[in-house]
C-alpha cells in the first residue's frame, strides 16, 4: 500500500518528535543518536514540499513556473 504524500509528512514529523524526544544511546560518555535527525528533516520538508505542489495540482494552481515562447 502506497503511503500519501500527508501520511509520509506525518510520519517524518512522528520521527523528528521521536529523536527529539531522546531516542539516543551513550557510549563512554558520548550520546550518540540512532537516527539522523538532519536526515529525518530533510525527508519531512521534501514531502512538505511534495503535498503542498499535489494541493496546488489540485486546487488548479499553477506549478509555480512557465515557459516562454519567443518566436
Amino acid at each position: 500500500m502506497a503511503l500519501t504524500a500527508q501520511q509520509m509528512v506525518d510520519k517524518y514529523l512522528e520521527a523528528e518528535v521521536a529523536v527529539l524526544d531522546g531516542r539516543s544511546v551513550t557510549f563512554g560518555g558520548r550520546t550518540l543518536t540512532m537516527e539522523n535527525l538532519a536526515e529525518i528533516r530533510a525527508g519531512r520538508v521534501e514531502w512538505e514540499r511534495r503535498l503542498a505542489a499535489e494541493r496546488a495540482r489540485v486546487a488548479g494552481q499553477p506549478s509555480g513556473f512557465s515557459l516562454a515562447d519567443f518566436l
